[in-house]
């Protein structure tokens, strides 16, 4: 059945709006056994891989013709992926060189000698660069330094009163352990080996951010100068390194993390340096396992199936086409944005972006809480905004580097095409910012909005039912995409997004006043959704708060749009809006969303915030006792 075919429990409307639109299909969905969740967003995923699966081997079989040369290139890699049987003969003989360099190194003097062609080619490392746009001068390219990720996936995980630690640290170090027996160490070579790595792992946890820590960027933007960084460590020369990876030495560096700078010297000890080491072997045969044997692939996945509640791996055909498509996704990306998206549609949805940031337009300047001053400066910032609909205009230049060599088998090529991407990165340093530039590809079933280049974008795999069809009335497509699309508007003017100008620039451009009312309703924001129970947890307040303003202010805005229209009808309007967040998710993942992900539960985000909508109420006929029914003075209205 079609998402739309499932009956709404009228009865229920007033008691659970998301049971009621979703709960008939609830009933019913099964979570495939490679899935950690169904539903709306996974459902397009789900159409869209079989419908590129199908036509990458129709490509490789030369049954569709590959037109442009990236596209051919896709398809060689794309073969290379699918030669199981190569990739099983080949078993760890592809990982044997990385492993060997790590091997070789005898102390961190050693390691200093190519740091920077270490991080350029992928190898592990202490700490992480990246290239952004700089936020307090967004038109130029700045470099940011940071921390490296964690084994487990929050900070939060290492805490004593956690039992996520003693359920998954086990079922990592167990595989970790195949996985280096799997590449030639012996069972007591590799106990000792994931010892000394999660040694390691657990001194630098203390030291970084969690999820509700990072979801602040105002403190994202710690400005070192080259000497101050590089003072962090005697162990290593960041300032050789930093001139290695951009060619100079920048006047200044964006540190994300600067807790875990003022620890990085006490990490990085002589007594540490074979712990180090062990870290960067256990994190290179987790990260490389699945472009290796069937094997290999199969063991390196166990950790993440755990954490998703993912009974299976994929098939080994799937897993395939997502490394391959995952290593060229703006080429596979602009054939599927052009073949199944087209200039039409994206012209139509173009429109309806415009529509929106007029009716957005239209709010702000009938805000009844903003002062005029404040209010002409988010006006300015939106007609500023910068729109990108569909597919880019113009293929990043990168993957016209990207040449197969058929004979060095896929994990050589995959790790060249890494290392030409990492060193087109930090080639940008200094360099104007390319607004235009996309991040997502145009298959990737998502939306956002960037606050250092003030743009939303949306790629064509979003813009379908329920989201967005002709099938659809106006009113449901509002509830579908003309939210999606009004949230990523609203994430301008959320926490995060008010703090930035029209330009990008972190740059105060509100009133005392203003900001101070703005930070009293962001607070109960956090209060509305904080502490709500959910899949035996409770919801973060301050880690789903960015978000919440955006559903929040989408909702209102593209409830406003629908209203305008001559046959609106709010009933399509809020039961679309339902249905768009509907997920059956294992309770490992409804678990691991809990922790780490900064949007409230789909089934949250289906109920929580049509409350603070006054229009709810009048549609349903919800009365005070309702299950749905917020009293007023709780009602939460921002944009």
């Amino acid at each position: 059945m079609a998402q739309a075919d499932f009956p709404v429990n009228q009865a229920e409307i007033k008691d659970d709006l998301y049971a009621a639109v979703n709960g008939a299909w609830v009933k019913q969905a099964t979570i495939p056994g490679d899935h950690s969740s169904v539903g709306g967003f996974m459902d397009l995923v789900d159409g869209i891989e079989k419908t590129l699966m199908h036509d990458s081997a129709a490509l490789a079989e030369g049954n569709l013709p590959a037109n442009t040369p990236e596209l051919q290139e896709y398809v060689k890699f794309y073969q290379l992926a699918m030669d199981f049987k190569r990739r099983d003969q080949d078993g760890a003989t592809p990982l044997q060189l990385r492993l060997d360099q790590i091997e070789k190194l005898t102390d961190y003097a050693d390691l200093n000698n190519r740091l920077a062609d270490w991080i350029l080619n992928g190898f592990p490392a202490p700490l992480d660069f990246d290239i952004d746009a700089d936020m307090k001068n967004a038109q130029v390219n700045a470099l940011f330094a940071g921390s490296p990720s964690l084994f487990l996936p929050d900070k939060t995980y290492y805490e004593d009163d956690n039992p996520a630690y003693d359920q998954l640290m086990p079922i990592f170090t167990k595989m970790s352990e195949q996985l280096l027996t799997l590449a030639g160490y012996s069972a007591n070579q590799a106990q000792k080996l994931v010892a000394d790595a999660k040694d390691f792992d657990a001194q630098i946890a203390p030291h970084v951010k969690s999820a509700e820590e990072a979801a602040d960027i105002s403190k994202t933007y710690n400005p070192y100068t080259t000497d101050e960084l590089a003072a962090s460590t005697n162990a290593l020369d960041l300032k050789q390194a930093v001139k290695g990876l951009v060619g100079a030495v920048p006047e200044k560096i964006i540190v994300t993390e600067p807790e875990f700078f003022k620890h990085l010297n006490d990490l990085l000890t002589p007594d540490n340096f074979a712990k180090f080491k062990a870290w960067m072997l256990v994190k290179t045969v987790n990260g490389l396992a699945g472009s290796l044997s069937e094997e290999f692939r199969q063991v390196g996945g166990q950790f993440s199936r755990a954490l998703s509640g993912k009974k299976e791996a994929a098939k080994p055909e799937k897993a395939a086409f997502y490394l391959a498509s995952g290593t060229f996704k703006h080429v596979v990306g602009d054939y599927y944005g052009k073949k199944y998206f087209g200039p039409k549609a994206k012209a139509d949805v173009h429109h309806m972006v415009e529509k929106m940031i007029e009716i957005y337009e239209q709010r702000l300047a009938n805000n009844e809480w903003l002062g005029d001053d404040t209010k002409q400066m988010a006006i300015k910032k939106l007609k500023s905004l910068g729109i990108q609909v569909g597919y880019p205009e113009q293929l990043d230049p990168i993957y016209q580097q990207f040449h197969v060599d058929e004979a060095a088998g896929l994990l050589p090529n995959l790790l060249h095409f890494d290392y030409l991407e990492t060193k087109e990165t930090f080639s940008k340093w200094n360099q104007p910012v390319e607004r235009e530039k996309w991040e997502m590809s145009a298959n990737t079933v998502n939306a956002y909005y960037h606050p250092f280049k003030n743009i939303i974008v949306f790629p064509a795999a979003i813009l379908q039912a329920p989201f967005y069809s002709l099938d659809q009335s106006a009113s449901a497509n509002y509830g579908g995409i003309g939210s999606v699309i009004a949230h990523e508007i609203s994430h301008a003017f959320d926490n995060n997004g008010s703090l930035f100008d029209e330009f990008g620039n972190m740059n105060n451009w509100w009133t005392k006043a203003d900001h101070e009312h703005f930070e009293e309703l962001a607070q109960q924001m956090i209060a509305e959704f904080d502490g709500l129970p959910y899949a035996g947890g409770k919801v973060n307040g301050k880690l789903t708060v960015s978000e919440n303003i955006a559903d929040a202010g989408g909702l209102s805005c593209a409830e406003a749009a629908t209203k305008e229209e001559a046959d609106a009808d709010l009933y399509e309007f809020f039961t679309n809006w339902a249905r768009i967040w509907r997920m059956k998710a294992t309770p490992e993942y409804q678990n691991l969303l809990l922790t780490v992900d900064v949007h409230a539960p789909g089934p949250l985000r289906a109920t929580v915030q049509v409350k603070n909508l006054d229009d709810f109420y009048m549609t349903f006929n919800v009365q005070p006792g309702d299950g749905m029914y917020l009293e007023p003075a709780k009602r939460v209205q921002i944009w």
